[in-house]
């Protein structure tokens, strides 16, 4: 036993295209939150210093809209409309958000059959700042994602409001 050599198997977990079918059950339980919210609460709602949730949305936009390109282009530069950094989106009504809620959505059914299962362990460096791999870049949008509807969860409580099952994502 002490000369035997370790046998490397490799398991496939979760496929790419589960790993996206879980991404965009997120996207689509997110976008049904912002579809909700009452117009002026969305954009002027805060609890204890919290953002608006629309200015949480925005983060998640950018950071997946920006992210997903750049996984394939390299290029980590925000767009004007994609900018959510101290109130630089142009987004101000709750049909805007939606609508790039919606592109953002295309874009990374468009950009994620590009990525193959091997690139997913590749080192990437996202915005200048974080180094990770593939997968796990993701991971952190899709968490932060998940945080931020979280909030939004208690802001529409806050209102009155009876959120969507955070369970449903279908």
């Amino acid at each position: 036993m002490e000369n035997q050599q370790a046998i490397e198997t490799t398991v496939q977990i979760i496929t790419p295209e589960e790993f996206l079918e879980q991404w965009l059950g997120h996207r689509w339980l997110t976008k049904r939150l912002i579809e909700i919210f009452p117009e002026d609460q969305l954009f002027n709602h805060t609890i204890g210093g919290m953002r608006p949730f629309a200015d949480m949305a925005k983060e998640v936009l950018g950071i997946a809209g920006i992210g997903i390109k750049a996984l394939i282009t390299g290029d980590w530069q925000f767009t004007p409309e994609l900018d959510y950094r101290q109130g630089r989106s142009p987004i101000k009504t709750k049909a805007e958000l939606l609508r790039v809620w919606d592109e953002v959505t295309e874009d990374i059914l468009a950009y994620w059959p590009q990525i193959t299962p091997e690139q997913f362990h590749e080192k990437v460096l996202a915005f200048g700042m974080y180094e990770a791999p593939i997968y796990n870049m993701i991971l952190y949008w899709i968490d932060n994602e998940i945080h931020h509807r979280g909030q939004g969860y208690v802001y529409l409580r806050s209102l009155g409001i009876e959120p969507p099952a955070f369970w449903d994502r279908s």
